[in-house]
């Protein structure tokens, strides 16, 4: 008997949005998740089993084959690449902007610029684009501080309406790419259990396809 197929699922907004959809396409757990404490799950669906863990840890379980299939934010496959992986499905959910950000009226003085953000490889292929030099300091949350106490002249975050931007006297300047969640498979595994890996992806499909009809 095959090993059952596991699929990563991001914690948080994501997951919230996730949950739905899989459920139309036939794969719900069978616990309820947001009153557990456990983070592997069994489905509906025979052979098929959830974990739920962090966003910026899927792409790796799923490259070292510790999950077959994942769902994780485009942002996080810009910034830590997307070696090892197939990219099948834009799920169309958890939708946002990965933009620059700066003070309102903010103007460059010079070819240097320092960037506080999380998305340090997007960061500094984006400024490089532009000819310029980026001193990136690396941040986990609360990027409007950083200009606020001068520790950067701009950042890199995601924006969804831009409030928190706008509340700290701060203003959206260049999308660098706009963000949605995406289903992403292991290469390895799809070559050695296409069926079920293809028949799951199928399914997802499906669903994303009847929510964007709905």
């Amino acid at each position: 008997m095959s090993r059952p197929l596991t699929l990563a699922l991001t914690k948080g907004r994501i997951l919230k949005e996730t949950l739905p959809l899989l459920a139309r396409a036939g794969i719900e757990p069978l616990e309820d998740v947001s009153a557990s404490r456990k983070l592997v799950f069994e489905t509906t669906l025979p052979g098929l089993q959830l974990v739920i863990i962090r966003g910026t840890d899927v792409p790796t379980y799923v490259r070292h084959g510790a999950a077959d299939l994942g769902v994780v934010g485009k942002d996080i496959l810009l910034e830590q690449g997307a070696d090892g992986l197939y990219e099948p499905l834009d799920l169309n959910i958890a939708r946002c902007r990965l933009m620059t950000a700066g003070p309102v009226g903010w103007q460059r003085g010079g070819a240097r610029v320092r960037v506080a953000t999380k998305f340090v490889n997007v960061a500094r292929r984006h400024f490089a684009r532009q000819g310029l030099h980026a001193e990136v300091i690396k941040l986990y949350g609360a990027m409007e501080l950083a200009p606020m106490m001068d520790l950067a002249d701009l950042i890199v975050d995601i924006v969804d309406t831009g409030n928190t931007l706008r509340a700290n006297g701060m203003e959206p300047l260049e999308e660098i790419a706009s963000i949605s969640s995406r289903l992403v498979v292991n290469k390895a595994a799809m070559r050695a259990q296409h069926g079920p890996i293809q028949k799951v992806v199928d399914n997802i499909a499906a669903a994303v396809a009847a929510a964007e009809a709905a």
